[in-house]
């Protein structure tokens, strides 16, 4: 459980870090905020495919999720 809790945290901050570089005021666009809430609502919903239909279940649609929230943020952002 330890091992996993820590490669999330690194695979967060792996993917966090250059999307908050990406701030506005540095020149950037919104691509990096919108990433950042897209992930935390494609999290919100991942848990709650889990609570409503189980764990099987979320292992098929959270693939599906992660993708359409990026294409959504994608989209947003453009």
């Amino acid at each position: 459980m330890r091992k996993r809790v820590l490669m999330f945290i690194s695979g967060l901050l792996s993917g966090a870090i250059p999307q908050v570089a990406w701030a506005e005021g540095a020149g950037g666009s919104y691509r990096g905020i919108a990433t950042l809430y897209h992930f935390f609502i494609a999290l919100i919903l991942i848990y709650g495919v889990n609570d409503i239909f189980g764990k099987t279940v979320m292992y098929f649609t959270a693939p599906v999720i992660l993708v359409a929230m990026y294409f959504v943020a994608d989209y947003v952002s453009a």
